[in-house]
C-alpha cells in the first residue's frame, strides 16, 4: 500500500481512537487510562512485530536510531498523556482538532530540523488546519 493509503487508515483509526478514548476515560482517571491504553498497545504492535518476524531486526537498530526512537517513545507517552487529560475535562470534537495542529507544527519544525521545503502549499494548508481546528475548538 502506498503511503497515502496507510496516511488515510491512520486518520480513520486516529478519529476512533478519539471516540473510544473519550467513552473510555469517563470516571477514569487519564493517567490511569493512557497507561491502559499505552500497554494495550505496547501488546498489540508486539504481537504484529512477532508475528511477521520485524523482530529480528533488533540487532541491527544503530545506537542513533535508538536514542531517536526512544525520544519519539517519550514525546508520545506525553503525547497521550495530555490528550487523555484534554479528552476528560473537553468534547472530543473539539479536542481532535486542536490535537490535529500537530500537523501545523510538524510543517514548521521540519524545515530547520529536516530540511524539509516550506512550500506555499505547505503553508497554505498549514493556515487552513490552524484556522479549521480554531474555528472548530472555539465554535
Amino acid at each position: 500500500m502506498s503511503w497515502l493509503v496507510w496516511s488515510i487508515l491512520s486518520a480513520v483509526f486516529a478519529a476512533a481512537t478519539a471516540l473510544l478514548a473519550k467513552v473510555g476515560v469517563e470516571g477514569v482517571e487519564p493517567n490511569l487510562a493512557t497507561a491502559v491504553r499505552t500497554t494495550v498497545v505496547v501488546l498489540f504492535t508486539w504481537i504484529i512485530a512477532l508475528s511477521v518476524g520485524s523482530h529480528s531486526g533488533l540487532v541491527h537498530i544503530d545506537r542513533r536510531s535508538w536514542l531517536f526512537l526512544a525520544a519519539s517513545g517519550i514525546a508520545t507517552g506525553l503525547s497521550w498523556i495530555c490528550y487523555f487529560h484534554a479528552l476528560s475535562k473537553g468534547q472530543a470534537s473539539r479536542v481532535a482538532p486542536i490535537d490535529k495542529l500537530s500537523v501545523v507544527f510538524v510543517i514548521l519544525l521540519a524545515w530547520p530540523l529536516l530540511g524539509e521545503a516550506i512550500t506555499t502549499r505547505k503553508l497554505v494548508g498549514g493556515v487552513l488546519i490552524a484556522a479549521g481546528a480554531i474555528v472548530i475548538a472555539l465554535g
